[in-house]
């Protein structure tokens, strides 16, 4: 039965009651817009589990650690980066990234209204995150001394923004997806966004030690050179 002409437009997002004006169903069906997530994900950490192998005495924990900078520059900087030019038109469009965020608002319709905190976040994460993640990526393939300072800062920054994310949710009272469902609110809302806030603490810590470490050695080397001097 076709909708009546100024009653709301239907939608599979929650509160049922969202206003969505000019909304548009996917054309794709889900499984080839998630097929081409993981897919895309799994080349680019086959691609850089493979540079890693050229980096002399990295370790398999540090090659994992390269693969997840890798992953999260092509996520911060095209698929977040898609978000953050185009969000005003997602809920219309019909190109292959919007149907990706079409899809992914159903964990999450505040990507769908265009929610200022969301759109201020995945702007920064896109303008910010997505390029020095590449960076981090490069400095350790190439050794260079301020690679455990760009992991520091990114992984700091994803932890910051992710749970901004959660917690202004959680004040909102889990309105904007449909609460317990496995795909949408488990999968898509709570373990895609869980892994950007377990895998940066553990890599903050990572990145206090070595550099802790550092310094350590720096301080020592200079208490040696002035007890030489003297």
């Amino acid at each position: 039965m076709a909708a009546q002409s100024g009653s709301p437009v239907p939608h599979p997002y929650w509160p049922r009651d969202l206003q969505m004006e000019g909304y548009r169903p996917n054309e794709r069906p889900v499984w080839q817009i998630l097929a081409f997530l993981f897919s895309a994900s799994g080349a680019l950490l086959a691609a850089t589990w493979l540079l890693t192998n050229r980096v002399a005495g990295m370790s398999t924990a540090r090659r994992l650690a390269v693969c997840w900078f890798a992953v999260c520059g092509f996520i911060h900087g095209v698929i977040e980066g898609w978000f953050s030019l185009y969000y005003p038109v997602i809920p219309a469009d019909q190109a292959f990234l919007s149907q990706l965020w079409k899809e992914y608002g159903k964990g999450d319709s505040r990507y769908m209204i265009a929610d200022n905190f969301t759109v201020c976040m995945e702007t920064v994460t896109a303008a910010a995150w997505g390029p020095m993640s590449v960076w981090t990526v490069a400095s350790f393939l190439q050794n260079k001394p301020y690679r455990f300072v760009l992991q520091l800062i990114v992984s700091l920054g994803q932890l910051y923004g992710d749970v901004l994310y959660f917690y202004t949710e959680y004040r909102d009272g889990f309105t904007h997806s449909e609460m317990w469902h496995p795909l949408y609110f488990w999968f898509y809302f709570v373990f895609m966004n869980a892994l950007w806030i377990i895998i940066p603490f553990i890599l903050i810590l990572d990145a206090w030690i070595n550099l802790s470490k550092s310094q350590a050695t720096a301080d020592c080397t200079q208490v040696a050179s002035k007890t030489k001097r003297d």
